[in-house]
């Protein structure tokens, strides 16, 4: 028997990861063709663009040690502590926060670096996750000691029944689409800035330079849309592709058409308030781990993933 584990993002691969640390069999399924989650890329050229999560931000001790573990490797950086802000179409004053990170090779590299050495099974797509007779839940009707389901809630909720405490705990949440543009360009034609946040405006949210993300000053931006934006388009997504790059060359003052363009719908993109516990685990042996339990960043989805495997280890254990 093995413990399964339903999502190969940051969340599930965390945890699994722990798990196998601890000495517990494991295996990830994953119904897409690689790991990564909303910790996506696309590439153009071989050369990636954060597609989903835009960058972290570290504030837990386990997660800056895992941290500093990646910047040892070569896999994040330090990118920019300020971004601008646009109120109504024009640049106001910046704003300071805490430090960003980004992934010279994209985020997606992460989940990669995490997944190497465990038993992952892309391609799998999972129909129903159920309590057993025996104590045990079953797999699409397999049994398993344990099983985690890290996914966005309405996702999980497709998976499980609606009746057990795990069902109980993904129904009804609302989670807010956006569309992610990724706008490839001759030259670098806008004014300097890492990125922006883009308030009271009907087509965008934010704009991140992935040039100056990634470090190799690329002329490429990924713009993301505002919720309603993505609702409005979220049968026919590219539909939307005029409109945000009108909007994002008029708000940054870019003359040039760009040379391509890449159009990429969250359905779940981030979850409508916030959850006080880290995961929800259930004497069934159920579990649910990933941003939605708690305030939703890629920290919030490691930390997750990580306390649910230590206790899930632990439980298995005894």
């Amino acid at each position: 028997m093995a413990v399964i584990v339903i999502g190969a993002g940051i969340a599930g691969v965390t945890c699994a990861g722990e798990l196998a640390t601890r000495g517990v069999d494991v295996v990830v399924l994953e119904r897409a063709r690689g790991v990564g989650g909303r910790l996506a890329v696309h590439r153009h050229g071989g050369r990636p663009a954060d597609i989903g999560a835009a960058y972290f931000t570290v504030s837990d001790d386990e997660f800056d040690a895992r941290v500093r573990h990646w910047r040892r490797d070569g896999l994040v950086r330090e990118w920019t502590d300020t971004f601008a802000v646009f109120e109504s179409g024009a640049r106001v004053a910046d704003s300071p926060g805490p430090m960003r990170w980004a992934a010279p090779g994209g985020l997606r590299s992460l989940v990669t670096e995490s997944a190497r050495d465990l038993t992952v099974r892309t391609g799998h797509e999972v129909r129903e996750v159920r309590p057993g007779p025996d104590g045990r839940p079953r797999v699409d009707g397999e049994p398993c000691d344990a099983v985690v389901v890290a996914m966005p809630d309405p996702q999980a909720a497709r998976l499980l029944d609606p009746h057990t405490a795990a069902g109980a705990a993904v129904a009804d949440r609302e989670w807010d689409p956006v569309l992610a543009l990724t706008l490839g360009f001759a030259r670098r034609d806008w004014p300097e800035l890492p990125a922006a946040f883009v308030n009271d405006h009907p087509v965008l949210s934010s704009v991140a330079d992935d040039g100056d993300r990634r470090g190799d000053g690329a002329p490429v931006l990924v713009a993301h849309s505002t919720g309603a934006l993505a609702r409005a388009y979220d049968a026919a997504p590219d539909g939307a592709t005029a409109t945000m790059t009108a909007a994002v060359r008029r708000l940054l003052g870019i003359g040039a058409e760009p040379e391509w363009t890449h159009q990429h719908r969250w359905r779940f993109a981030a979850p409508r308030g916030r959850r006080e516990p880290a995961f929800h685990l259930d004497d069934d042996g159920i579990g649910l781990a990933g941003d939605g339990w708690g305030r939703s960043r890629v920290q919030t989805a490691w930390l997750s993933g990580l306390r649910l495997g230590r206790e899930l280890a632990a439980r298995l254990g005894s």
